[in-house]
């Protein structure tokens, strides 16, 4: 038996993984605001670092499309030179939640957020595109994005050069699509990279008047944070992006992760050992400068269906980025922008769950009530406010389902009435126990049995007890109100005297 038993099943889908990472980390770092290099450093990065840790063996990181609108947030209103030191510390806060166990409790967070999440992403990485794609310039705000399409579009009929680099941004999109219709052994070359390279000879063959990619090399564009970027830390403005930027990176790659699972035979996940080999790299890219990374499905299904085995998959793309990168940036400057634009809208529509929604509203509406706000909130607010509010309204949600409570009234015609409260008695469920309490007869004593409840929280007892003393005080009997049985305190253990 050799040392590397499965070496030729890896470095084949180290090949396919690396032709697909190639067009996805130059089009996310475009889309961000940021040189194109700096997505190939956090792919390099995601195969030289995390690929290396323990945690997720076929899953593959790198710059995300999912993470574009965040960070062209950032850029906007920090600075290219401080987006170094906004992902060095949330990679140091990825780092914090694994070593204290986190990580699997990123498994409790509502499905409906997440899809929600993704659809926002994707509206906004879509509109965001067909503005690249044109060669025009677009609004900073994600409602801006989607109210000015019509206009651009306009703009964009009366420009030829914005009509061809369309065409070529289209054209990607349609090769892409086609692509998988095609043999099986065409489709061993990613479609991606397949639309990268025609458009890129359809433009140097007839000279299309098209932007093509701004290279510099990779020592050029590496910044660590200086003493500028880190005294931003003072801001507190500056946290919050930082935060969005841990919790929304955690979330994507322990997501992903569940995902590639159900992909392979393979080891399972061990979620807080990959949050601090997501942390890890965050904090190395953070220290270059780079692009945050986090786990990402295309590249991850990509490994996994080429036939990979192990690690050494993963961490031969990083090699082979490296080489790419050091070797070929003159190949870079050749890729038309419109096309990466195009790969980027088909990525930014593979994000939002279709089925998904339709499959959640016939059997769980306000799951999918859910995902639509949350994706909603994403277009008109921003990501992590957009996430916060999701969250939210799962946990009113959760909530409201659980505060399940049951009033039954008896009344005799003669003698007291009898109203017993039983199951959960919350809050959100007060108004209802009111109604029905207030609407008993005035002139009627009445006997209010509680013990039934499993739960009575302080503003439902105290709302019981004003109630009970309205209606004593239009000169009935008092209110008899039976309590709740306390819950049995638990035994304490009987120690024998040796």
């Amino acid at each position: 038996m050799t040392k590397f038993p499965y070496l030729r099943q890896d470095f084949l889908a180290s090949i396919v993984v690396f032709l697909v990472a190639v067009p996805l980390c130059i089009g996310v770092a475009v889309a961000s605001g940021v040189p194109a290099e700096l997505g190939l450093i956090t792919g390099i990065v995601g195969g030289l670092v995390t690929g290396l840790m323990r945690g997720s063996s076929l899953q593959v990181s790198g710059p995300a499309a999912g993470m574009t609108v965040l960070v062209f947030e950032a850029v906007s209103e920090f600075g290219v030179a401080a987006l170094g030191v906004i992902v060095l510390m949330a990679g140091l806060l990825q780092l914090a939640m694994g070593f204290l166990g986190i990580g699997r409790w990123f498994r409790a967070i509502s499905v409906s957020v997440v899809e929600g999440m993704l659809c926002g992403i994707g509206l906004v990485i879509i509109a965001g595109q067909i503005y690249a794609a044109a060669g025009l310039k677009a609004p900073e705000s994600g409602i801006g994005k989607i109210v000015g399409l019509p206009g651009a579009f306009t703009d964009a009929l009366g420009s030829t050069e914005a009509m061809t680099s369309l065409a070529i941004g289209a054209g990607a999109i349609a090769v892409i699509v086609l692509w998988k219709k095609l043999p099986k052994a065409v489709q061993s070359v990613p479609g991606a990279l397949a639309a990268v390279v025609l458009a890129t000879l359809a433009t140097l063959a007839f000279s299309l008047p098209v932007a093509t990619v701004e290279v510099e090399g990779l020592l050029g564009v590496i910044q660590p944070p200086g003493t500028e970027a880190l005294g931003e830390l003072a801001s507190p403005a500056i946290w919050g992006t930082i935060i969005a930027f841990a919790l929304i990176a955690s979330a994507e790659s322990l997501f992903s992760a569940a995902a590639v699972d159900r992909l392979h035979d393979g080891p399972r996940t061990q979620y807080n050992k990959e949050m601090i080999a997501q942390g890890a790299g965050n904090t190395v890219c953070g220290l270059l400068g780079a692009l945050p990374m986090t786990a990402v499905i295309v590249r991850s299904s990509a490994n996994v269906n080429a036939g990979a085995k192990t690690k050494a998959s993963r961490v031969l793309h990083g090699v082979w980025l490296l080489l790419f990168a050091a070797a070929m940036p003159w190949a870079l400057a050749l890729i038309p922008l419109p096309a990466l634009a195009g790969i980027l809208v088909h990525a930014g529509w593979k994000l939002i769950p279709f089925r998904q929604v339709v499959a959640l509203w016939r059997a769980h509406k306000g799951e999918a009530l859910i995902l639509v706000v949350t994706a909603v909130s994403i277009v008109a607010v921003n990501m992590f406010e957009g996430v916060l509010i999701g969250l939210a309204l799962s946990v009113v949600k959760t909530a409201w389902e659980a505060s399940h409570v049951k009033l039954e009234v008896i009344d005799k015609g003669a003698g007291p009435i009898q109203a017993y409260l039983s199951g959960n008695a919350t809050f959100l469920r007060l108004p209802k126990i009111l109604d029905s309490l207030e609407s008993l007869p005035q002139d009627r004593p009445v006997e209010l049995d509680l013990s039934g409840l499993h739960h009575l929280d302080h503003a439902c007892r105290t709302a019981l007890e004003s109630w009970a003393e309205r209606h004593s005080a239009t000169g009935t009997e008092p209110v008899k109100v039976t309590e709740p049985e306390p819950e049995p305190a638990p035994e304490a253990e009987k120690v024998t005297a040796a």
